[in-house]
């Protein structure tokens, strides 16, 4: 077979130089018109839920919110895996739906089934679901760091929180910028009851 695939190639070579320059034109083509990724996402559809009950203790936040979460989207269509997570005072839910599955109409199924878990969960709280990013969405880290001296830890966080994370939020292609580590400024009102006793008020 293959000696008669030669000898017949033999015979018709300006068939084959025709096939094979035709063949390169499409091969040049092909790649010139083939999108390229530099990181290409091979994760799967996932949502992540995000509940943040403050002050609270794990254990409590396990019970009362991220097992009800879990359940419930055990049974939802076209997920594959249900993941929660729980630290002091926040609750992460990742929903992983079958390959394939449009990440827009996950996103909707998720805000539906949250908007019927409401009624479950504990006053005040209300789960949010993360930015239109994938699993390979982070792809930058950078640090803020003041070599004079001159700022300390809860002013470069203020300066990353008021002013640089709405400047990177505006380029077009990023989906959140989070921020971590510093201290968070606070604004605390301090109550005297002696006052409010004397101008008749109360809280």
């Amino acid at each position: 077979m293959i000696a008669k695939i030669i000898e017949w190639s033999a015979k018709n070579r300006f068939i084959i130089y025709v096939a094979t320059i035709l063949m390169l034109v499409w091969a040049i083509y092909a790649i010139r018109k083939t999108p390229m990724d530099a990181l290409p996402d091979l994760s799967d559809t996932q949502v992540i839920i995000y509940t943040d009950w403050k002050g609270q203790s794990p254990n409590l936040i396990e019970d009362q919110i991220t097992y009800p979460i879990v359940s419930a989207f055990l049974a939802a269509p076209k997920v594959k895996v249900v993941r929660g997570f729980t630290m002091f005072g926040v609750s992460f839910v990742y929903v992983l739906f079958e390959e394939g599955t449009d990440i827009y109409w996950a996103r909707s199924r998720t805000l539906e089934y949250l908007s019927s878990l409401q009624g479950h969960l504990p006053k005040g709280v209300v789960p949010t679901i993360g930015p239109d990013a994938t699993g390979v969405g982070w792809i930058y880290e950078y640090a803020l760091i003041d070599k004079s001296g001159k700022n300390n830890l809860q002013q470069l966080r203020s300066f990353q929180d008021w002013y640089l994370k709405y400047w990177l939020s505006s380029v077009q292609g990023v989906a959140e910028i989070a921020s971590i580590g510093g201290y968070e400024k606070e604004y605390q009102v301090e109550i005297d009851p002696i006052k409010l006793q004397s101008y008749g008020l109360s809280i």
